[in-house]
């Protein structure tokens, strides 16, 4: 275990209510912080999560459901593909009950278990915390020898092992870049444009370095400023918290008045050693109370409760609980908010489900085709080019033929061969004429039912009306 007793300015805990954020000084000036490892109980749970998410994460763009891997974001081709669920374009109300149900997942998350996301499975935490920064230890050494070091000139010493950090740390990001990007094209085009020339494929070399270099700047610089400055979702935990949400805290009760020393006479359980400030990834000290710089992380509950043991305290002086609970009350699960975003979350939920239950199997739109609204031929009837764009939702082949059932005389005239192929989840364009008698229009216009049938016996009808003269 490496908690130690240490001095207030070995840790650079705030000096004053000026210096408002840990990671920055009075001036505005970063303020590098090197957060010991507690390796205790928590730490250990999280190391085997962290690194079962690292699994997933690299996975979800791999594993392949349906014919299609497991999470895809293609937004040039505008498919989106979840766990074997297609998503596109038409589907609008499908991804607005998405992203609601989504939102009220992580409001309820939160009010009843505070932020563990953020400790526990957010990507930033995982990979700084289990790669990044054990990477860093290894080559630069422990804490107090990495500041002494950074704080010192320049040697041939700090060179080497600054050097050798970077490039691992740019071999590491560009793999990350790479697992980033399949996420949004897929891992076989992404094989493909590896494999080519970048003068070929230069877009995706330009996107690939520039994703490479935010993931290097990210981890390699910018670090817990990403949760503390840039995270929204720290400005919004003092609305989504409430009393009872689960919270990592410092029992103040307990712990005050706190003192150095044997002698414990008229003192608390804090010995105030700093351990839990030394270990926290964000440099805030829990003993000042709840802070959106908190990420939940349990470090000062594993550095505390090894101290606890040490000077023959019990445990839990910092540890899981609610604000509720420290005032002496006990803490609520089911309350007004909770209820009632669980309430809503039924009613997106179910929403949802029937939408995607109800979904066709195929998405037929009609649109009239660019240029002239109508054409007159030799033979006196009118012809209306019209756009189909039908797409198959289903994970088999098909193939699809339009026909006009009205008004009567009307036929179609394809541009192309029919039937027309279809390939599971693909999309197809075909253009026709609509060729209808004069005497069916009355005052230029005339709604016509327009007919696809596929393979498998679905038939799609629909109205449209053509345009004619008007006299």
């Amino acid at each position: 275990m490496s908690t130690s007793f240490i001095d207030a300015d070995d840790v650079g805990v705030l000096e004053s209510p000026e210096a408002v954020l840990s990671t920055l000084d009075r001036e505005g000036n970063r303020r590098w912080i090197y957060p010991v490892p507690s390796k205790g109980r928590f730490y250990r749970r999280r190391l085997v999560v962290g690194w079962a998410l690292i699994a997933l994460f690299v996975a979800l763009p791999l594993l392949r459901i349906g014919g299609h891997p497991a999470v895809l974001l293609d937004v040039v081709r505008r498919e989106f593909y979840l766990f074997g669920a297609a998503f596109y374009p038409t589907d609008t109300f499908l991804l607005l009950l998405l992203a609601v149900g989504l939102g009220l997942g992580i409001v309820l998350f939160t009010a009843l278990l505070g932020r563990v996301w953020c400790g526990w499975a957010c990507p930033q935490t995982v990979y700084l915390e289990f790669v990044f920064r054990p990477i860093e230890r290894l080559i630069e050494g422990k804490e107090h020898v990495r500041k002494r070091r950074d704080e010192g000139p320049w040697t041939f010493d700090k060179l080497w092992r600054k050097g050798l950090k970077l490039a691992i740390f740019l071999v590491i990001s560009l793999a990350l870049a790479h697992v980033f990007v399949a996420y949004f094209v897929g891992w076989d085009r992404l094989l493909t444009w590896m494999q080519g020339s970048p003068f070929e494929h230069w877009g995706f070399f330009v996107m690939m370095a520039f994703t490479t270099a935010l993931i290097l700047f990210d981890f390699g610089y910018f670090r817990e400023q990403m949760c503390t400055i840039t995270c929204p979702y720290a400005r919004f935990q003092s609305v989504l918290l409430d009393p009872d949400s689960l919270i990592v805290s410092y029992d103040e009760h307990r712990g005050e008045p706190r003192g150095k020393g044997k002698k414990r006479d008229g003192l608390g359980d804090c010995i105030d050693c700093l351990a839990c400030v030394r270990t926290c990834p964000t440099g805030i000290d829990i003993r000042d109370g709840l802070q959106m710089e908190c990420i939940a992380c349990t470090q000062c509950i594993d550095a505390c409760d090894e101290i606890m043991d040490r000077v023959g305290k019990p445990r839990g002086l910092i540890r899981y609980t609610s604000e509720r609970a420290l005032a002496g009350e006990p803490t609520r699960i089911v309350r007004p908010r909770t209820v009632i975003y669980t309430l809503l979350m039924l009613v997106v939920g179910t929403l949802f489900t029937v939408a995607l239950v109800s979904r066709g199997q195929y998405d037929v739109n009609v649109v009239r085709a660019p240029g002239e609204p109508f054409v007159v031929l030799p033979d006196g009837q009118i012809a209306n080019r019209l756009r189909f764009r039908v797409r198959n939702q289903t994970p088999k082949a098909t193939a699809f033929t339009i026909d006009v059932t009205a008004p009567a005389g009307a036929r179609v005239q394809p541009v192309g061969v029919m039937p027309v192929p279809l390939e599971a989840q693909q999309m197809s364009r075909f253009e026709a004429w609509i060729i209808v008698p004069p005497e069916a229009f009355t005052n230029g216009t005339v709604e016509s039912t327009l007919v696809v049938s596929f393979d498998d016996g679905t038939v799609e009808e629909m109205t449209f009306p053509l345009l004619g003269p008007s006299s």
